[in-house]
């Protein structure tokens, strides 16, 4: 398929996902509800300081630990002194929940919901052995345009018998989508609302994130980012997509507010190291920007299940095109034979272990998806072990080649009133 012809249909996708959103989401059938524990609260959150949100949180529900709620209330008015002064800490590893819910590229159905409490359980089984450290255990990762907000629901209603213990070890990260015709601040604090409901209601996200540039408006976005973290509604804010010059510039406004950006989230695995080659990986290191790579496994082509054209029997959609032109391509087998080699090297190693621990040796945070026990199981288990600095030196001569480009990308270069660019990979 041509270039310009899955760009197309990728953005199609996200125009059709959008569209629906604004006439479709609270009409949906099918799709349970998560309720809030604050049903009375969202009108006072946007005048309320940050501090007053939390207190008037607790208040809300008796400031008493309540069964099938995300945190204690109390835990929250704890956090509300210190948490600008608190850097955000992130696990080695994530879940990418882009899967739960989404039809379009991942074919979900409601059926698949038993198999996704499973993988939630296990993460959370995680974070309940995990050490007493106060560095989180877990991080989700989801967004609202993840099925419509169906991944938030199912993450806030896997979440609801959660002990604040357990809680306070799960970092919950969800993005904002900038859609064109959101283009306020106030559309941010709106949305984060939203999402802070199908979440669970009664405690603030952890991680709120731009998802990816818009045409315009980037500079309302990072000013209702601000605001949504001194009402209290997040812990912490970042941004995915964003390249060099964008990175900087919501730095640097979100410094002038005294809002610290933490993350930047972007496409990162040894099929796609363009962060590397123009130096986006370099300017979050220097900003003390967190990178967390989405797509380690490069859509699952990095997972060694896929190893010629007669292997895909099983996958359709945009994914289908990007992976039959890469099986073609004789350097993919070179790359796989090498990560083969790799892992051979480690006990009980796989394929997909090694495109995980390659991510981390580049300091970044991956986050690969799980629709499965058996995926998340192996995702963990990258944690076991290690590359040694032969094993990374031999994967980066292997990985001389691309799967995807940025051109591909459906996401604007230039913000067209400021000029400045938004995306370069």
């Amino acid at each position: 398929m041509p270039r310009t012809s899955l760009l197309l249909i990728t953005l199609l996708c996200v125009i059709l996902v959008g569209l629906q959103e604004t006439v479709a989401f609270h009409n949906r059938n099918g799709h349970p509800r998560v309720s809030t524990a604050l049903p009375n609260h969202r009108s006072n959150v946007a005048s309320s300081s940050r501090r007053d949100f939390f207190a008037n949180a607790a208040s809300a529900v008796g400031g008493a630990t309540a069964v099938g709620t995300l945190a204690a209330p109390g835990s929250v008015v704890a956090q509300a002194a210190d948490t600008k002064a608190v850097p955000l800490s992130l696990p080695p590893i994530g879940l990418g929940c882009w899967a739960w819910g989404d039809a379009i590229f991942w074919g979900y159905n409601p059926s698949q919901d038993k198999d996704l409490n499973e993988v939630f359980d296990y993460v959370v089984a995680q974070a309940s052995g995990g050490s007493n450290s106060a560095t989180p255990n877990v991080l989700l990762d989801t967004a609202e345009l993840y099925g419509l907000g169906r991944s938030e629901s199912l993450i806030g209603e896997f979440s609801k018998n959660l002990s604040q213990e357990v809680q306070e070890k799960v970092v919950v990260a969800t993005k904002f989508a900038p859609y064109p015709f959101r283009t306020k601040p106030e559309n941010v604090v709106k949305a984060c609302q939203s999402s802070l409901k199908r979440l669970g209601g009664n405690r603030p996200i952890d991680l709120y994130q731009i998802h990816f540039p818009n045409v315009v408006a980037n500079e309302e976005y990072w000013d209702g980012l601000a605001n949504a973290y001194e009402q209290g509604l997040v812990k912490a804010v970042g941004v995915s997509n964003y390249g060099v010059d964008a990175l900087k510039a919501c730095h640097t406004a979100l410094e002038k507010r005294g809002v610290p950006l933490s993350t930047n989230q972007i496409q990162y695995s040894l099929l796609y190291r363009f962060p590397e080659d123009n130096g986006l990986l370099q300017a979050c290191q220097d900003l003390g920007v967190q990178v967390l790579s989405y797509s380690p496994l490069a859509l699952g082509l990095l997972t060694g299940k896929y190893t010629d054209v007669g292997s895909l029997q099983q996958v359709s959609g945009p994914r289908k095109a990007l992976f039959d032109k890469t099986l073609e391509n004789p350097q993919f087998q070179t790359l796989l034979d090498t990560m083969k080699q790799v892992a051979s090297n480690h006990d009980n190693a796989n394929v997909a272990q090694v495109a995980i621990n390659w991510c981390r040796t580049k300091g970044t945070i991956p986050i690969p998806g799980a629709r499965n026990l058996r995926q998340i199981q192996s995702n963990y288990g990258a944690l076991t072990w290690e590359l040694s600095k032969e094993e990374v030196a031999l994967l980066d001569r292997a990985a001389l080649f691309s799967y995807n480009t940025p051109d591909l990308a459906p996401f604007p270069r230039q913000d067209k009133t400021t000029g400045l660019v938004m995306f370069d990979s």
